[in-house]
């Protein structure tokens, strides 16, 4: 892969880590600022219990982006990025594009998925 190409992924990965952690900080204030304590409402509190469950969803898939962003600019770093983790074989700029903390090329990842939707 060409410089500039890794370039261009180190500065999309990193802008979109930078966002997802700024992200997660707000929303630990916010958790931190919303308490139940003083609404007597049963009902009031099961909302908020519910909506604060539904972040902690949402921030945990995010925390799992943010470690593959981690692990892509890794591989930037020591030359592997681009490289499928399976077959060794370079992943199309078109995949990395479109998701570019993939480790794997459309043929291993539809193969993995295939195994996944088989065994689970």
């Amino acid at each position: 892969m060409k410089e500039e190409d890794l370039e261009y992924f180190r500065q999309l990965l990193e802008t979109e880590l930078a966002f997802l952690l700024d992200k997660a900080g707000t929303t630990v204030l916010e958790l931190l600022g919303t308490s139940s304590d003083g609404e007597p409402d049963p009902l009031d509190r099961a909302t908020i219990d519910d909506s604060r469950s539904g972040i902690y969803r949402i921030r945990s898939r995010e925390s799992r982006l943010i470690k593959k962003i981690w692990s892509r600019l890794a591989a930037i770093e020591d030359g592997t990025y681009g490289i499928c983790e399976d077959c060794e074989e370079p992943i199309s700029m078109e995949r990395l594009k479109a998701r570019p903390v993939t480790s794997y090329c459309i043929a291993c990842k539809s193969r993995r998925e295939a195994y996944e939707k088989a065994v689970g």
